[in-house]
Parts: C-alpha cells; sequence; structure tokens
C-alpha cells in the first residue's frame, strides 16, 4: 500500500496570504503545505481521503485514473471545498463519498446542485454513503475503519488502514475508540504548533502523547500552520520515531 501526502497544512495553508515570517518566506518547498489530503493507493484500488480547495493543484502531477472512493473527515471548507474538481473523474463513473452523518448533511448544504432532483449538466456526479465510526468496509482490496475522534465540539471521523492510520483535526478522543486503534505502527495525526493552545486542534505535545498512547513505532504529523517553524528545525524537536509530514511524501507499507 502507497500513502501519499498531497497537502500537510492547516487550512490557510503555508505560505499564509500576506505573512512575511520566515517560514512563509522559506524556500524549502518542505514548507509550502497545501490544505491536508492523503492519496491511499494499491495496485487495485485508489482512495482519496478528503478534497480540498487545492486538489486540482494536488492531483494534476499524479497519473490520471480512477479515484475509486473519497473519504470525507468532515465537511469543514478546507477538507471538502475541491469537491467540484473530481468532475473529470466522474468518466470513469459516479464518484463515491464515504462521510458520517455530521459530513453528509454539511455537503448537502455546501454542494446542494450535486444532489439536485434536476442537475445541471456536467456537475460532479457523486454516490453520497453514510459511514460510522467502528464499522468497517471495504473499497476494492482496502479494508476501511473509521474511528471518532473530537474536533472540539465536533465528532470527525480519522480511517484506519491496516496497520496505518490517518486522523487530522483532532483535539481529543474518546476511550471507547482507542481499541479501533490497537496495532497500528505507522500513525498519521494533527498537529499546529509547538505552544499556544487552540480551542479544536493538538498540539505538538498533545500529539506525542497520543501517538505513544497509540504505540505507533513511527508518527508523522499533519495539519501544521506556519506557527511551527522550519520543518528541519522542527523535526530537530520532535521525539525518535516522530517526524513532521510533508508534501509530496510518500510512504510504502
Amino acid at each position: 500500500m502507497k500513502i501519499t501526502f498531497l497537502g500537510t497544512g492547516t487550512s490557510c495553508g503555508v505560505p499564509v496570504i500576506g505573512c512575511q515570517c520566515r517560514v512563509c518566506q522559506s524556500t524549502d518547498q518542505k514548507d509550502k503545505r497545501l490544505r491536508c489530503s492523503i492519496l491511499v493507493e494499491t495496485e487495485k484500488t485508489r482512495i482519496l481521503v478528503d478534497a480540498g480547495p487545492d486538489f486540482r493543484q494536488q492531483i494534476l502531477p499524479q497519473p490520471f485514473r480512477r479515484i475509486d472512493a473519497i473519504l470525507v473527515t468532515h465537511s469543514h471548507y478546507d477538507h471538502i471545498g475541491g469537491m467540484d474538481d473530481i468532475r473529470p473523474y466522474c468518466q470513469f463513473g459516479e464518484m463515491n463519498v464515504y462521510a458520517d452523518a455530521i459530513a453528509r448533511k454539511g455537503m448537502l448544504e455546501m454542494l446542494p446542485y450535486c444532489f439536485a432532483e434536476n442537475r445541471y449538466p456536467g456537475v460532479p456526479q457523486i454516490g453520497l454513503h453514510e459511514i460510522s465510526a467502528g464499522n468497517a468496509f471495504t473499497i476494492g482490496d482496502i479494508e476501511v475503519m473509521p474511528v471518532r475522534v473530537m474536533h472540539g465540539k465536533l465528532p470527525i471521523l480519522g480511517f484506519r488502514f491496516g496497520r496505518f492510520a490517518y486522523i487530522t483535526d483532532m483535539k481529543s478522543i474518546e476511550d471507547d475508540q482507542m481499541p479501533l486503534l490497537e496495532g497500528v505502527e505507522v500513525l498519521c495525526v494533527n498537529a499546529l504548533r509547538f505552544e499556544k493552545p487552540h480551542h479544536s486542534h493538538q498540539l505538538v505535545d498533545d500529539a506525542v502523547a497520543f501517538a505513544r498512547r497509540v504505540g505507533a513505532r513511527h508518527t508523522l504529523i499533519t495539519h501544521v500552520c506556519h506557527d511551527v517553524g522550519l520543518h528541519d528545525e522542527a523535526n530537530k524537536r520532535l521525539p525518535e520515531g516522530m517526524e513532521l509530514a510533508f508534501d509530496g511524501q510518500i510512504l510504502e507499507l
């Protein structure tokens, strides 16, 4: 299974528009972060997790072939704002999109023209499927286990694919969800920055503690903002076995 990090930034991306900090002015490509998304692939199956407003830019360098499904963590704009750009992939057939009840409602409200009774010609053809935490399902040859985490007070989904788990926008997790992560060896989880607490996102120390609770041997941190510092300097502050993910990074599992 191959995991490609299409984006590892928070809702504003990095660089932030108008910001003159040294991270936003950095020429290191690892300091340039599009909105969060990953592509999960085997030889037979291709799954996209979230389609944010940078989706078009993210997917253009990838081979143009069928995407079997899109998994939605939640319906905030930075995670579904690029859904209209899936139109070219609908030539392979209706796009199956999987979301929990809350995110499904959000998509219906944000993209009403995609679900209208009389659809405008050319709109994305979406098959919207409701899923829930703890109820695994299979797409092609990939089993998906949704895991509920809390984005502040909003329940959202992370996803487990075998021994890899992807969680973004988490602030906390309830104890009853932890058994769903038993045996995860490679974890990707969010952390905004090192200092200055946020009401709905983890800091780096929170992500480190969570990774140790899961017992992952390798942890990548995503959904980071410019406040985390330069990529290479921030990595030196992380414990062994943990690193900042970066756009374009590929994992082979």
